[in-house]
């Protein structure tokens, strides 16, 4: 992620909103733009596994809102910090179904998927999923590639790490919710 200096000033929502109509790519981080950069294939493949098998659980059961790449989330003001997560599950009680949301949404998701790209260390991912539960998201599953895992982060609870043979449960967030790790990572 490239730290980008637009000047002196540090910039908001709605500039990186106006920046992003302008081809730029990044989240805001306490007014500071920090650019980022396309994943790659396997990346992008991790994205769609994950929104199909979560959206057709959560879609004709009406549970709530879920978004990929690019939607962001405004998570603090004055100065501005705009992230985006892989993949977001907003649960209806949480977003209405009806809502139209055109800009970053202003409340926490009750989920966060992140992927980890090809220069991140576990280390920056686990810092990631505590800054996501810190603002108040019930879930966070951080799903690693090359060592096909997903550690499963949850407040106050240790880091649950699973492996292909294992399955992915919603939990409280999403009851019913079930799916081998290995469906997360197949082509």
């Amino acid at each position: 992620m490239a730290v980008t200096d637009l000047g002196a000033r540090l910039l908001t929502a709605d500039d990186l909103l106006r920046l992003s109509g302008e081809g730029v790519r990044g989240e805001l981080i306490r007014g500071v733009l920090c650019e980022t950069m396309p994943t790659g294939q396997e990346h992008g493949q991790i994205v769609v596994n994950l929104v199909v098998l979560l959206g057709n659980f959560v879609k004709p059961r009406q549970l709530g809102v879920l978004t990929a790449s690019d939607s962001g989330v405004w998570l603090e003001r004055d100065p501005d910090t705009v992230r985006e997560p892989d993949i977001a599950f907003f649960a209806a009680e949480t977003m209405s179904l009806d809502e139209r949301v055109t800009g970053y949404a202003e409340v926490a998701p009750d989920l966060v998927v992140e992927i980890a790209s090809p220069g991140d260390t576990r280390r920056e991912l686990n810092d990631k999923a505590l800054m996501w539960l810190s603002f108040g998201v019930s879930l966070v599953w951080v799903v690693n590639p090359e060592q096909r895992t997903v550690d499963v982060h949850r407040a106050n609870r240790p880091v649950v790490t699973l492996n292909d043979t294992d399955t992915l449960d919603g939990l409280d967030v999403l009851p019913g919710f079930t799916c081998q790790v290995s469906a997360v990572f197949h082509p």
